[in-house]
């Protein structure tokens, strides 16, 4: 029998492991766990998180970051993971975004088990089409004396929120309408007056368990007055909708930003309201900048879809959202989706600030490169990717009689070369005289002389012996071939070699480039310089 502290697994006979685990204030939860080398629990209710975005602006960092943790905390424990989409402010909704946040689950390999475009048996999942749900759920609490209607203007808690600002104290509203009598509140309704409905916050709150920050309490009431849970466009707010979509979609657990920490008592005390069993919640850390600052969604580097456009891979940016998360054993490892499944354990997210290291995404990007290209279907797509960014990029700078070389192989075998040496597959698009055969004139060698032609003649002649076609191999021939030309400058001769296959003064070096074209592209490029040096002979 194995007890599980914080959703890992530790054995009951080792009691100072337990002991050394204990500061980190780990909630004892009532669950089994196998001791498998995957770290997949099985709980006695299936386990059921949601990711819950608003639609408010596109995916950011922050909300990939909490999309990830609760799809590999269900993958995890062999759960489900859904997709809400909470637009019940109605004022700041962005058409683009929820297509945008869908998109990028996808992209990512984030896959909702329910949502809005896949149904379920707990929907809708869009909070705007369950309005009737709400209205049902707030006379619950009506009825029940948990909730009242207020009626005050919003003339009247401006006038307080400047009174409290006046007098140094925290706004608050100071539950008036709590004391409407039944034939007041009569009467104002059939006023035609507008309200909202607010609850009725009890005094005595309770402590509740974090999975990451363990025992917790914030005394709310002493901070806010009764909040809102029904706003006058009978839209409900977050904290409302929040509990009770939880509750209907059967929610076992709420992984979520720390912002949401202090709000948790209050979610808490309308799960007492309604007489509901509350879910269990973890908290994550905040994701800072490298210098400390909040992310905010003002900064436009941080949006999930300016990495997706700038060439990272989405394996990549989910692993490096890791290295500042943690939840792993190994916490700077190369891990794809699937390995960060097995290896969670939710007892090892810290408490402390993640901070993102932007520097480190290059070297992540490029290691899981490396690996892909170990991997045959893992291969293939990254060849299909950068033989789409070519075309996509390169093809509209085609002029007539030029053609793009996107060969399957020799895109493979550029990825295989370079892999070491770019941080992203769209580094190599910088290597345009790959792609493209350079459209050479005689204007390119207004410059040359005999001693060009006869460069290019000796240095043929020698590639076509060639049977080794690789850099080192490639380097001593060539260096042979200047012993064999009385006079030549040594600038002269990479020169003359650099323009026939690239068309360019300057670029890579002569061995790395001949290697990269291979033996055939390069014999025929500089077989089309010799013949225009020729040429402008006659």
């Amino acid at each position: 029998m194995i007890t599980v502290y914080a959703g890992c697994s530790i054995y009951s006979s080792a009691p100072r492991l337990l002991l050394n685990r204990l500061h980190k204030r780990c909630y004892k939860s009532t669950l089994r766990c196998y001791a498998t080398s995957t770290n997949l629990c099985t709980h006695q209710t299936p386990v059921r998180v949601r990711f819950a975005p608003s639609p408010t602006g596109m995916m950011h960092l922050g909300g990939l970051r909490t999309a990830l943790y609760n799809y590999i905390y269900a993958k995890s424990c062999g759960g489900k993971f859904i997709l809400r989409i909470e637009d019940t402010d109605q004022a700041r909704l962005m058409e683009e975004a929820e297509e945008n946040i869908k998109q990028i689950l996808t992209w990512t390999g984030l896959l909702p088990d329910e949502g809005p475009s896949i149904g379920g048996s707990y929907g809708p999942y869009t909070q705007s089409q369950r309005l009737e749900i709400y209205d049902e759920k707030i006379n619950i609490l009506l009825k029940n004396g948990s909730a009242y209607r207020c009626f005050c203007t919003p003339q009247r808690l401006n006038l307080l929120r400047k009174e409290a600002l006046k007098n140094r104290q925290v706004p608050r509203y100071d539950n008036r309408c709590n004391a409407l009598t039944a034939d007041q509140i009569k009467q104002k309704m059939e006023a035609g007056e507008t309200y909202v409905v607010r609850f009725k916050l009890p005094e005595d709150v309770e402590s509740f368990q974090d999975l990451v920050y363990g025992k917790t309490k914030h005394e709310i009431h002493t901070v806010e007055g009764d909040p809102v849970l029904i706003k006058s466009d009978r839209y409900p707010t977050y904290h409302f909708a929040n509990v009770v979509d939880d509750h209907m979609m059967k929610i076992t657990h709420v992984l979520r930003g720390m912002e949401w920490l202090t709000s948790t008592p209050k979610h808490l005390l309308l799960y007492k309201a309604f007489n509901w069993t509350p879910p269990t919640f973890a908290h994550l850390p905040l994701v800072m900048n490298k210098d400390g600052s909040k992310l905010s969604k003002r900064q436009g580097d941080i949006f999930v879809e300016k990495f997706k456009d700038s060439g990272y891979l989405p394996e990549a940016l989910l692993n490096f959202i890791t290295f500042c998360g943690s939840g792993y054993e190994d916490n700077k490892s190369i891990k794809n989706l699937n390995e960060l499944v097995q290896q969670f354990c939710i007892d090892k997210v810290s408490t402390h600030s993640a901070t993102l290291d932007m520097e480190q995404l290059d070297r992540i990007n490029r290691s899981h490169i490396c690996r892909n290209l170990t991997d045959d279907k893992q291969k293939h797509k990254l060849t299909t990717e950068l033989a789409f960014a070519i075309q996509n990029k390169l093809g509209k700078r085609l002029s007539t009689h030029q053609h793009l070389n996107v060969n399957h192989d020799f895109v493979l075998k550029v990825l295989q070369l370079r892999k070491n040496h770019i941080n992203k597959l769209e580094d190599l698009l910088e290597y345009e005289y790959l792609w493209i055969e350079p459209k050479l004139s005689q204007d390119h060698f207004n410059n040359s002389s005999e001693i060009t032609e006869e460069i290019l003649s000796l240095v043929i002649k020698e590639l076509e012996r060639c049977e080794v076609f690789e850099q080192d191999e490639i380097y001593q021939l060539l260096t042979s071939v200047t012993s064999q030309i009385r006079n030549v400058k040594s600038a002269v001769f990479w020169k003359t070699l650099r323009l026939a296959l690239s068309g360019k003064k300057e670029g890579p070096s002569v061995k790395e480039m001949l290697a990269l074209l291979g033996k055939e592209e390069s014999i025929k490029r500089l077989e089309t310089a010799l013949n225009l040096l020729k040429a402008k002979d006659k």
